[in-house]
């Protein structure tokens, strides 16, 4: 079910930045948003959600996520800590079998709980069908592009582009679909929506930003888009393992601050930004194909 909200400002409040240091002058960066799943007995879970390269990419346990506190007077505090994605057993993480899609549940601290999104606002097919989604809608991303944030409480970067792919639907033939902005590292993993002042009846989160469109080391101003409803079979699959007792739980702990760059204020040096992966998939206006593919041209980079 779809839902007549300001998805703007929630998601803001559930996209964090996912960080790793690879040395003292450069990281990793990604971007990945909370999802509020419901259990049967009534309770819920909170999940990760990003690319699945994002996690691949990042070779140690340990990322740092950048959470954000309100104070009483209601400034914001940047206050990350060092959430685990690897065990001795392997990845701790929620894999979807075709698509490019992650889930890890979290453990959010105390306070930050309530930000995560419904799993409901997840859009399905039925979705496009019935709120008509066509080529020219506008569609917005967040995400933290170069590993910038909005500002020192780091938050995410808005952006806004148009879908450039027909048709969206059904998710089976077209698992991907192209809107009109450019991605560049550090984005990848961010929820990409559509809200009812877009000319929609209601808000609902259509995908996740995976890639960047490149024809001959040239960036096209695409970015690449898998559906939100490979999001939902994830999801499913985690459920299903969990009942089946494979439960990998996410710990957090405290973690030193991430530099903070913002545009147009105090930065660290430019090296800090994320390291651009030159592996390829897929071809740009067709479906991705996923990671590990051949090699042709134009590519579909990763966006992180």
């Amino acid at each position: 079910m779809m839902m007549d909200v300001d998805l703007t400002v929630a998601l803001i409040k559930a996209t964090v930045q996912i960080d790793q240091p690879i040395s003292e002058a450069k990281r990793m960066v990604g971007t990945g948003f909370l999802v509020s799943v419901p259990r049967d007995d009534g309770t819920s879970q909170t999940v990760l959600v990003t690319a699945a390269h994002v996690f691949e990419k990042m070779p140690a346990a340990d990322v740092r996520i950048g959470w954000r506190v309100q104070g009483v007077q209601g400034n914001w505090r940047y206050v990350p800590s060092n959430m685990t994605i690897r065990t001795a057993n392997g990845p701790a993480w929620y894999q979807h079998p075709s698509q490019d899609i992650a889930i890890i549940p979290v453990n959010v601290p105390e306070g930050l709980r309530d930000v995560a999104i419904p799993a409901e606002w997840l859009a399905d097919d039925a979705t496009f069908i019935n709120e008509q989604v066509a080529a020219g809608d506008e569609m917005m991303t967040l995400g933290y592009p170069h590993g910038l944030s909005a500002n020192v409480a780091g938050f995410p970067i808005l952006r806004a582009g148009r879908l450039a792919s027909w048709p969206v639907a059904p998710s089976t033939s077209y698992p991907t679909f192209l809107i009109d902005l450019t991605a560049v590292p550090g984005n990848s993993g961010g929820p990409v929506f559509m809200t009812s002042q877009g000319g929609k009846g209601h808000a609902f989160v259509a995908g996740v930003l995976i890639k960047q469109v490149e024809d001959d080391n040239q960036r096209l101003e695409l970015g690449v888009v898998t559906d939100a409803i490979f999001v939902r079979e994830t999801i499913n699959l985690m459920l299903k393992a969990q009942g089946f007792g494979v439960n990998p739980s996410a710990s957090l702990k405290p973690a030193a601050p991430a530099p903070m760059r913002t545009p147009g204020g105090p930065t660290t040096d430019t090296q800090d930004m994320t390291r651009r992966v030159s592996d390829t998939a897929g071809q740009a206006a067709k479906p991705s194909q996923g990671e590990g593919g051949d090699t042709v041209t134009p590519e579909q980079s990763p966006a992180n």
